[in-house]
């Protein structure tokens, strides 16, 4: 049996963004949670799913629901994660990459809430497995628009549930606020535990083959 449990967040660090926006927020993660658990908890009887087909069918709603409720479990976690506790001040390998691949901090922040204006469900800055590289993503839902073998490192929310109590329809203004309360210690865990997968991966591969971050 499946009993995933939702993670605490500490809302009282965040600030420009009230604790019933973050609240309410929850709320929509917990339900994600208790949706995948009673995904994952359904059993695979073969007359229960003897009509599958691509069109409209018992599989075809189960695997939909699971990658969006799936999608929408990890997505939240990280972006309540990168927003709560911790360092407020850019800093550290992650922002050096960052400028050097972007050309400065302004630039990239430009680019990042450029994207979150664009898009309906997220905006993600991750590292591609092809290229290590940072690509800043963009995706309308949960489960549309994420690339396979991507590392995520700052996620952020633009679903109007994230913000609409608070910034109605100022989108802008959110994203504002948001970036003031980036955790750069998370960040930076990320960056660092994707170089050393890499350097791991390597090392497996090749002997003791130095990676190196390219930007």
């Amino acid at each position: 049996m499946y009993n995933l449990k939702p993670e605490t967040f500490d809302f009282r660090s965040v600030k420009g963004i009230s604790q019933r926006q973050l609240d309410e927020h929850y709320k929509l993660y917990k339900g994600y949670v208790d949706n995948l658990n009673k995904i994952w908890n359904t059993p695979y009887i073969p007359n229960n799913f003897s009509d599958s087909n691509p069109t409209y069918s018992k599989m075809r709603s189960l695997k939909l629901g699971e990658t969006y409720s799936l999608d929408g479990v990890k997505l939240h976690e990280l972006y309540f994660q990168n927003m709560t506790g911790g360092s407020k001040n850019p800093y550290g390998p992650v922002l050096n990459a960052i400028m050097d691949q972007f050309s400065s901090y302004d630039n990239f922040i430009s680019y990042f809430t450029n994207v979150g204006l664009s898009m309906r469900g997220w905006a993600v800055l991750t590292i591609d497995s092809i290229d290590n590289k940072f690509h800043i993503i963009g995706s309308d839902l949960h489960d549309k628009g994420a690339i396979w073998l991507s590392y995520p490192i700052l996620i952020l929310d633009v679903y109007e549930h994230a913000y609409f109590m608070d910034f109605g329809t100022d989108r802008k203004k959110y994203i504002s606020e948001f970036i003031k309360n980036i955790n750069w210690n998370v960040l930076n865990s990320r960056f660092q535990k994707y170089i050393y997968l890499m350097q791991s991966k390597n090392a497996r591969q090749y002997g003791q083959y130095p990676f190196r971050f390219f930007y």
